[in-house]
């Protein structure tokens, strides 16, 4: 079956990794968000306007603007939402890492917003 959105289970990203970038200070640089590496940062800063980033700043900005309600209104959930980055960064033209990196800045993000990133969804209840 072929990837379809975010599964952290799917995130290649080792949990001292991981729990490394959530206690650190944010920097700008984008590689050091795990799975992202010279070559994604270059393809990140790909584009023009809102399209465009350059630092770790503008890429946890762009995670945070999908939250927003969708076309329809609706109020995106946790998992709405990381599918919304997972699939921004696809487009943007990443092909490896994307759950990691959904991974690494949701759970980043949600050490200040506690809330806006639910792991607890990605459980199996089978």
């Amino acid at each position: 079956m072929a990837e379809v959105g975010y599964d952290p289970k799917r995130s290649k990203v080792s949990d001292d990794k991981l729990a490394e970038f959530i206690r650190s200070a944010v920097t700008g640089d984008l590689t050091e968000v795990p799975g992202i590496a010279a070559r994604g940062a270059e393809i990140l800063a790909d584009g023009e306007g809102d399209d465009k980033v350059t630092n770790t700043y503008q890429l946890i900005g762009k995670f945070l603007a999908l939250r927003g309600p969708d076309k329809t209104d609706h109020e995106v959930d946790s998992v709405e939402h990381c599918d919304k980055f997972w699939y921004w960064l696809q487009a943007k033209g990443i092909n490896s890492n994307r759950s990691g990196i959904v991974n690494a800045i949701a759970e980043k993000v949600n050490t200040w917003i506690p809330g806006i990133y639910d792991a607890d969804s990605y459980t199996d209840t089978a």
